[in-house]
């Protein structure tokens, strides 16, 4: 007896405690579903109504467009059709529940049968193998949370699941969950993977489809057939599987049902367009905020154009060459862009990012210096062998034409007269009009600048044409015209700026001038398209780089072909076929729009146009010219010496008879710039208006080899 109730004695403290424990426990347990219950009552308040979460897609779609509304191709998110509960097929939504949530008619938001059987396999192997979370739960992961793996956040995911569970219907839920949720592809939503991956909208799934989309959720990038078809495919046997051991199928239809017969939507090709969108879009960031809400992108591309573009440059680059293309509009818009022959093989833009040397196509900015510094198309040049300190540039073939004017000179694309400018109104001065001209590259001033040493860009180059033909006006390429969203709310529009201008219209419509005579009748005959062009060939030495850019009826075209490693091409000259493929381009770009004759009025400056009053205005030599830096630079013509007297040559007399030459009066030669300018200062030349004519004076004995075009 006394043991007895020893014995309860001491069992009487251990169930105190234990009932203790136990109050306190179902207290706190209480307290805990209280607060539970609470905080999903809280939570379900402040959740988003269903009409809501229907119209906030996650992440932001971007539709690319061409210049008419074309869609170029869509990037990021891809939302395809919402579908109503009722119009999805009953197949997809059997998939669904029976690979990602086999009890979802009976839990409530969450499955404890599902996460305890998580945490079994996560005992048994040493990590997260299986998982947990219900087709509510990964809805709120998807619309509300992250893929963060931690306690924090599946807490705050099993919070929002039954405050979405109290708010919610099941249809509804899974009509959010399969209208939204990730298939990979860039696809969210079943209408979107549907078509991304069958070509076909959701409505017209298959046992077999609705098999490959369901088993797409657990991991879109391994099991998404852009990406692995026939990991797809394996995967898809096994949805069949889990549906027939679900009951959803039976074992004939799961027999029946080969996911390998799917016919899959190919892949799109990835065409030159992503050479223009590859510069394009990145602009984006610097035009608009806007990085949620889903986007319109209106570009400058002419799809058409840009066809014909790749076409062109495929039809015409020489074998294991490569070729780029640039088409600018006259307000800069950029209707072409083809950076290679093939943006598969290489997607390396040749337009927007490869520097190679330009060759006599540079010469455009060492006429336009000379221009600006007094020169005019119809004064005297002399082609000869020259040197300037240790460099004596040739002729193709050593072959010189003697007296010619300017602008055979530049058509004909002689080096030496090129050299003997360049050392005349100094190399600084045309480096600073490469500058002005949009040239963003390095630019050296040794003397053989002026055939083209300095390193450009396609697009540098075409960009400095398109603001010749625009009189002298900066042109600024780019290639977003507006950016929409989907509502048609403007977050950009582009405006044309031309209030900067470069040269004076003189001096372009001089430079017009002169590439118009080296298509029609010298280097850049092939460039002819049966309507005015003006324009300019390019060759570097050993043949390593051809070019030609032009323009016509508002439309400037820059091409360029080569080889990648720099390597001689053998018979690549601009003149042939990069002036081939601008010819075949330019016809069809231009082929609507009105012909348009070029301005080639020269209206002078009142220093050439009254030479008396020259002593009072000033001429350019007696000023300062400055580079991009605002340095001083050499520009005087300097003083012209008869070298075997040694001494300053007399000035030309101004009487009567030199004012009837002017004028051509009383005699059949021409009127010429004096040969011969006074000590101190140049004499003004003669004012003529361009001719378009082959050159005076030309030596009868020379008249055929003259004419040859220099492959420059």
């Amino acid at each position: 007896m006394a043991r007895a109730n020893k014995r309860k004695n001491k069992q009487g403290p251990v169930r105190t405690w234990l009932w203790r424990l136990t109050k306190t426990g179902l207290v706190i347990g209480l307290l805990g579903a209280i607060a539970l219950v609470v905080a999903v009552l809280v939570v379900r308040s402040s959740l988003p109504g269903f009409e809501d979460l229907k119209s906030s897609p996650n992440g932001q779609m971007i539709r690319v467009l061409d210049v008419n509304g074309k869609e170029l191709f869509s990037m990021g998110p891809s939302y395809g059709e919402w579908l109503q509960y009722a119009d999805i097929p009953q197949v997809m939504k059997d998939a669904m529940v029976a690979v990602e949530d086999r009890r979802y008619e009976n839990h409530p938001g969450v499955d404890p049968i599902g996460i305890a059987r998580s945490l079994q396999v996560r005992l048994q192997r040493g990590h997260w193998a299986q998982g947990g979370s219900t087709i509510t739960q990964q809805l709120a992961r998807n619309v509300f949370l992250n893929n963060d793996r931690t306690f924090g956040r599946k807490g705050r995911e099993i919070l929002l699941a039954l405050a979405m569970e109290r708010k919610f219907s099941k249809e509804q839920i899974l009509e959010l969950y399969l209208n939204k949720v990730y298939y990979g592809g860039g696809a969210y939503g079943i209408d979107a993977a549907s078509r991304r991956f069958f070509a076909h909208g959701a409505r017209e799934l298959g046992l077999a489809e609705a098999a490959i989309i369901a088993g797409l959720v657990k991991a879109p990038s391994r099991y998404s057939p852009t990406a692995d078809a026939t990991a797809a495919l394996g995967r898809a046997s096994v949805v069949l599987e889990v549906m027939q051991d679900a009951g959803a199928i039976t074992a004939d239809q799961a027999a029946r049902t080969d996911p390998a017969s799917v016919k899959l939507a190919p892949e799109p090709r990835q065409n030159s367009v992503r050479y223009f969108t590859d510069w394009a879009l990145p602009q984006l960031d610097l035009l608009i905020d806007e990085s949620v809400e889903p986007i319109e992108v209106w570009t400058t591309l002419d799809l058409d154009m840009q066809r014909t573009a790749t076409a062109a440059i495929q039809s015409h680059v020489p074998a294991g060459s490569q070729g780029a293309l640039v088409a600018i509009d006259r307000d800069g818009a950029v209707r072409a862009m083809v950076g290679g022959t093939d943006y598969v093989t290489s997607n390396y833009n040749r337009a927007t990012q490869a520097v190679r040397q330009p060759g006599s196509a540079w010469k455009v900015f060492v006429y336009m210096a000379a221009l600006e510094a007094g020169y005019t198309p119809d004064d005297t040049v002399t082609d000869e062998p020259i040197t300037i300190g240790n460099w004596t540039p040739r002729n193709s073939g050593n072959r010189y034409a003697g007296d010619i004017d300017v602008r055979t000179a530049f058509a004909f694309s002689k080096n030496t007269v090129a050299a003997a400018i360049g050392n005349d109104i100094g190399t600084s001065s045309i480096a600073n009009m490469a500058r002005r001209f949009g040239i963003t590259t390095p630019i050296d001033t040794n003397p053989s600048m002026v055939l083209g040493t300095s390193d450009v860009r396609v697009l540098d180059m075409t960009r400095a044409f398109a603001s010749i033909s625009a009189k002298g006006v900066a042109i600024t390429p780019f290639g977003i015209t507006k950016v929409q969203t989907m509502k048609g709310d403007i977050l950009y529009q582009s405006k044309f700026d031309g209030s900067r201008v470069l040269v004076d219209p003189w001096v372009a419509a001089g430079i017009t001038d002169l590439m118009q005579t080296a298509v029609n009748t010298g280097t850049g005959r092939t460039a002819q398209i049966g309507r005015p062009v003006a324009g300019k060939t390019g060759t570097t030495s050993s043949n390593k780089d051809g070019w030609f850019l032009g323009f016509s009826s508002g439309l400037t075209t820059g091409v360029w072909m080569g080889r990648d490693d720099a390597k001689p091409v053998g018979g690549l000259q601009g003149g042939r076929a990069p002036a081939a493929a601008f010819a075949q381009f330019m016809k069809m770009a231009v082929a609507k729009r009105k012909v348009e004759q070029f301005d080639t009025e020269l209206v002078l400056p009142e220093w050439q146009l009254e030479p008396d009053d020259g002593e009072l205005f000033g001429a350019p030599e007696d000023g300062i010219y400055v580079d991009e830096n605002g340095m001083p630079i050499e520009t005087g013509r300097g003083i012209e010496y008869d070298m075997e007297g040694g001494e300053a040559a007399d000035t030309p007399r101004l009487d009567q008879d030199w004012i009837d030459s002017v004028l051509g009066r009383g005699g059949d030669q021409a009127p010429r710039r004096p040969e011969t300018a006074p000590a101190k200062k140049p004499e003004p030349a003669p004012v003529r208006k361009p001719a378009p004519q082959t050159p005076r004076n030309q030596p009868e004995s020379l008249l055929p080899e003259a004419a040859r075009i220099e492959p420059q």
